[in-house]
C-alpha cells in the first residue's frame, strides 16, 4: 500500500486542534491541582490521595509512553516477532513488583527510594548513592524523550525540532511547577485513555480488512515478508543476548526510580498492590494491542516505506493510522503521541526533583532539618533546574544517535536498584556498606559494558566490532551487583543495626511504616 508521504513533515490542522485540546484541558486540571498542592506531601506523592485504580491507570501511563506506543510496535512493524519480545519482557516486570515490591515500599517509605534503604540500613548516606543511580536513569529518559519528540514533532507537525523540544519543556515545566503530583498523575490518566483508545480503534479499524481475524493477519504477514516474520532471530540473533536482555527489562521495569515512586502516591500497602495489579491489566491489553497494530502496519503500510520514512520505525503508528482514517485519523494519533511524550517527561521530571529535592537537599545536606515552605521552594527552584538541563542537553545532542540511552537506563536500574530493593526487603544480614557496594557496582558495570557493547562501539562510533558482545549487560551486571552485595554485607554486618524484625513487620502489616522514621 501506497502512504502518502506529503501528509508527514507539514502543519496538520486535525493534529493542532487535538493537541490544543489536550494541552487546555491539562492546563485546567494542573490550575485545579495547583490550588491543591500546599505542601511537600502535596508536591511529591500528591498528599498520599491517589487511589489504587486512579494509580493503576496512572502507572500504566508510565510505562505505555512512546517507546510502547511508537517504539515497539514500529519495532514489530519491520523485524516481527522480535519486536514484540520488547513488549512482553516489560510486562512482565509488573506481576514481579505486585508480588516481591509494591506493598512493602509503600508501607516503608513516603516518598522516595531512598526513605525506604535510609529506613532499612540506618544510615543517611545511602541516599546519595540512590540519587546518582535515580537521576542518571532519569536524566537519559528525560533526554531520550525530548530527542525523540523533537523528531517526532517535527514530521508530524511540520515544527522544528528546537520548537517542538521547547514547547514541550514548557509544558512540562508547567505541569511539574505549579501542579506537582497531582497535575502529573492525571495528565497520565488523560493520555493513558486517550492512547488506548486510539490504539484499540486503529486495532478494530485494522482486523475489519482481516475479518477480524488475527490469524489472517498474521498469515498475511507471513505471505508478504516469509514465515520467518513471525520467528525469534531478526533483532535477537542469541540465546544469551535474549537471556540478558530479558533480565533487563524484567528487572529493570520492576526498578525504574519514576515508576517506584508511585507507590508513594497512594494511601497504604494494599492500595499500592491494587494499583499494580490494575496496572498490569491495563499493559498487557495495550501489549496485545501492539502486535496487532505493528502487524497491521506491516502488511498494509509496507516495511519498505516505514522504514524509508524513519530507520527505527517509529513513524508506523501514524503512517497506519493515515492509512486507515486519513488525515483526521493522522493528527488525532499524532496529537496522542505528543501527549504521551509530555506526559512522560512530566513524571519523569517529578522523579527528578524528589531526588534532588528531598533525598538530597532536604535529608542529606539539611540532615532532615527543614520547614515545608523550604522544601517546597527547594522543590520549585529544582524543577526550573532540572528542565533546563534537560532541554539544553536535548538541544544540543540534536542529530545524535542517543537511542542508548534507554537501554543505558535499564541497565542499570536493573543492576543497581533491583538488588538493592530486594535484598532490603527480604534479607536480615543486608548492611549499608554491602548495598552501597552493592549499588556502585552495579552502576559501574553497566555504564562501563555498555560503553564497550556494539550499541555505542558500533551503532554510534561505527567500529567494525566491539569489544564486549552483547548489547545489554543484564546477565553479567545483575548477577554480580547481588554478589558485591551479599559478600560485603555478610563481612560487615552488626547486629546492633537496625531492627529488622520491626522494619520486616512493618513492610509486611503496614502498622507505622509509612511514617516510620521519617
Amino acid at each position: 500500500m501506497k502512504v502518502d508521504s506529503q501528509a508527514f513533515g507539514h502543519a496538520n490542522v486535525p493534529a493542532i486542534a487535538f493537541f490544543l485540546l489536550f494541552v487546555g484541558i491539562t492546563l485546567l486540571i494542573t490550575y485545579w491541582a495547583a490550588r491543591q498542592t500546599k505542601s511537600t506531601d502535596d508536591f511529591l506523592a500528591a498528599g498520599h490521595r491517589i487511589t489504587a485504580g486512579q494509580n493503576g491507570v496512572a502507572l500504566a501511563g508510565d510505562f505505555v509512553a512512546a517507546a510502547g506506543f511508537l517504539g515497539i510496535t514500529g519495532l514489530i512493524s519491520i523485524a516481527g516477532f522480535d519486536g514484540f519480545f520488547y513488549a512482553v519482557g516489560g510486562v512482565i516486570g509488573w506481576p514481579l513488583m505486585l508480588f516481591l515490591f509494591g506493598e512493602p515500599l509503600r508501607n516503608l517509605g513516603k516518598y522516595t527510594l531512598g526513605d525506604v534503604l535510609e529506613l532499612r540500613l540506618g544510615n543517611r548516606n545511602i541516599r546519595l548513592v540512590v540519587s546518582v543511580n535515580s537521576l542518571i536513569i532519569v536524566l537519559s529518559y528525560l533526554v531520550m524523550q525530548l530527542i525523540g519528540a523533537g523528531n517526532l514533532i517535527h514530521l508530524l507537525f511540520g515544527i522544528s525540532y528546537t520548537s517542538a523540544v521547547m514547547i514541550i519543556g514548557a509544558c512540562m515545566l508547567v505541569y511539574v511547577l505549579f501542579g506537582g503530583m497531582v497535575a502529573t498523575t492525571w495528565v497520565q490518566i488523560i493520555k493513558a485513555a486517550l492512547m488506548i483508545g486510539g490504539a484499540l480503534g486503529m486495532a478494530v479499524m485494522a482486523l475489519a480488512r482481516f475479518d477480524f481475524n488475527p490469524l489472517h493477519l498474521f498469515a498475511s504477514a507471513a505471505a508478504l515478508n516469509g514465515a520467518d516474520i513471525l520467528g525469534p532471530g531478526k533483532l535477537i540473533t542469541s540465546s544469551i543476548e535474549a537471556v540478558s536482555l530479558g533480565l533487563a527489562l524484567v528487572l529493570g521495569v520492576a526498578s525504574l526510580p519514576h515508576v517506584l515512586m508511585r507507590f508513594f502516591t497512594v494511601p497504604d500497602g494494599r492500595a499500592a498492590r491494587m494499583s499494580i495489579f490494575y496496572a498490569t491489566a491495563v499493559i498487557v491489553l495495550f501489549m496485545l494491542l501492539t502486535a496487532i497494530l505493528g502487524f497491521a502496519a506491516m502488511v498494509l503500510v509496507g516495511r519498505g516505506a516505514i522504514i524509508g520514512m524513519d530507520r527505527g520505525g517509529n513513524m508506523a503508528v501514524p503512517m497506519l493510522a493515515e492509512q486507515l482514517g486519513g488525515t483526521v485519523l493522522l493528527g488525532f494519533i499524532a496529537a496522542v503521541s505528543f501527549a504521551t511524550i509530555l506526559a512522560a517527561v512530566s513524571g519523569l521530571m517529578i522523579t527528578g526533583v524528589g531526588t534532588l529535592a528531598h533525598d538530597i537537599w532536604t535529608m542529606v545536606v539539611r540532615r532532615g532539618i527543614e520547614s515545608h515552605g523550604q522544601q517546597m521552594s527547594v522543590a520549585r527552584i529544582s524543577t526550573v533546574l532540572l528542565a533546563i538541563i534537560a532541554v539544553g542537553c536535548a538541544l544540543g545532542l540534536k542529530g545524535q544517535n542517543v537511542a542508548f540511552m534507554v537501554g543505558l537506563a535499564t541497565a542499570v536500574a536493573a543492576a543497581a536498584n533491583f538488588p538493592a530493593i530486594f535484598l532490603a526487603v527480604y534479607w536480615r544480614r543486608y548492611s549499608y556498606a554491602g548495598a552501597a557496594a552493592g549499588m556502585l557496582t552495579g552502576l559501574c558495570s553497566s555504564l562501563f559494558l555498555i560503553y564497550f557493547s556494539p550499541t555505542i562501539q558500533v551503532d554510534v562510533l561505527k567500529h567494525a566490532s566491539a569489544w564486549f558482545p552483547l548489547r545489554n549487560p543484564g546477565i553479567v551486571t545483575i548477577p554480580l551487583a547481588f554478589v558485591v552485595s551479599i559478600v560485603v554485607s555478610a563481612l560487615t554486618y552488626r547486629v546492633e543495626g537496625s531492627d529488622y524484625a520491626a522494619i520486616e513487620r512493618d513492610a509486611i502489616l503496614g502498622d507505622s511504616g509509612a511514617e516510620y522514621g521519617h
